[in-house]
């Protein structure tokens, strides 16, 4: 049997139910990423990784941060992003992936429980299956089910840390976590609140700073900020207290074992801090947006959600792809979504809100989308 006949059987199988996944150049209105405050292709980026060239910073790092990885230029961005966040310490990893990873394989202890969203990032799930910890789910955003599922686990003899892992705002509905709530269940159960600010760093909360920011600098709050959406760099920073970052450094795998990210990166991820810090315009520019949007989709059947993530159940694949297709021909980057990133039965148009796009153009989408979809405008 040849080795690969596997392998094309099961792509076979993907295309026949419509979950062919292929890879394609960006082109059109930008409708679909996460460079939310449209930071990617800032001339202050440009100028600050120039200026760190100028000044003889290194392309790349050469090794791992407990080698002769570790750059002066990761430090600096820790130290600041600490301060950014009010939190007693920060710790840079590559990618957002990587860094959840680390966390759910290396924090929780055996004989700790981890209750996790229902609706949490993949990359979380991931991590959870290298933990030593058991894992379960609870429904998404109720924080009684949370309650409940860590009494029940103290019930039966459960003596260990529960950890509360969520995101603030979740990617695929644009919903938030009832974070209040989630931190009063962590604090009554003497458990961790592990918050993902994904995609909710740089847009919301008090210079950017995310949903869950006003719990920042408590010890038993950890959050994860990814640089590589509305800061338009790369890389995660993990922010918490000084031992949770020592505790990382010393037993998270996919930290220890990585080469470090470009000193560069960090350096254009510091400038990013400062752009929030320097142009709240940009979250009240893009706020106006989400409203104008909410106002245009409204009649599409699109529900508003307070974020910069709008979506669009249309429910079957084909139908979602067909739609997808019809709107980027239009010159509209919009992207279908389907299973298994979605539950199955929830196909849909994930409408992504960015600076890269004026009110002309959502205006413009809205118009599309209602011919296409045979609903009046």
């Amino acid at each position: 049997m040849p080795v690969f006949d596997f392998h094309r059987a099961d792509l076979t199988r993907l295309g026949a139910r419509e979950r062919l996944r292929g890879l394609s150049p960006r082109a059109g209105a930008d409708f679909s990423s996460n460079d939310y405050l449209g930071l990617a292709g800032s001339q202050r980026l440009r100028d600050a990784v120039a200026a760190a060239l100028e000044a003889g910073a290194a392309i790349g790092s050469g090794g791992s941060r407990l080698l002769r990885g570790n750059d002066r230029a990761h430090e600096a961005l820790e130290a600041e992003a600490a301060a950014f966040f009010g939190s007693e310490s920060a710790l840079f990893f590559a990618n957002g992936y990587m860094a959840n990873v680390a966390l759910f394989s290396a924090l929780p202890q055996p004989g700790d429980l981890i209750v996790h969203d229902e609706w949490i990032h993949a990359s979380a799930h991931d991590g959870m299956r290298l933990s030593r910890a058991p894992a379960l789910a609870a429904a998404h955003n109720d924080a009684g089910a949370f309650d409940r599922a860590i009494r029940e686990w103290r019930g039966r003899g459960g003596a260990g840390t529960p950890w509360i892992a969520v995101e603030s705002l979740y990617s695929m509905d644009g919903d938030r976590a009832p974070i209040d709530a989630l931190a009063e269940v962590a604090r009554r159960h003497d458990g961790v609140l592990l918050v993902d600010e994904a995609h909710a760093t740089g847009v919301f909360g008090p210079r950017g700073q995310g949903l869950a920011g006003h719990l920042d600098g408590r010890e038993e709050v950890i959050a994860l900020h990814t640089c590589g959406k509305a800061l338009g760099c790369e890389g995660a920073l993990v922010t918490g207290s000084r031992a949770v970052r020592d505790f990382l450094i010393n037993r998270a795998r996919s930290f220890i074992f990585t080469t470090a990210p470009s000193p560069l990166m960090a350096e254009a991820v510091r400038e990013s801090l400062r752009i929030l810090a320097d142009e709240p315009w940009r979250r009240e520019a893009l706020a106006a947006l989400v409203r104008r949007a909410e106002a245009a989709l409204a009649p599409l059947g699109v529900a508003p959600t307070g974020s910069q993530i709008l979506p669009l159940v249309l429910g079957e694949d084909a139908r979602t792809m067909a739609a997808a297709a019809a709107l980027q021909a239009r010159g509209f980057d919009v992207r279908g979504i389907r299973p298994p990133t979605v539950p199955p039965g929830t196909s849909r148009l994930r409408i992504s809100l960015t600076l890269n796009v004026t009110a002309d153009d959502v205006d413009a989408l809205a118009a599309a989308m209602a011919r296409e979809l045979a609903c009046p405008a």
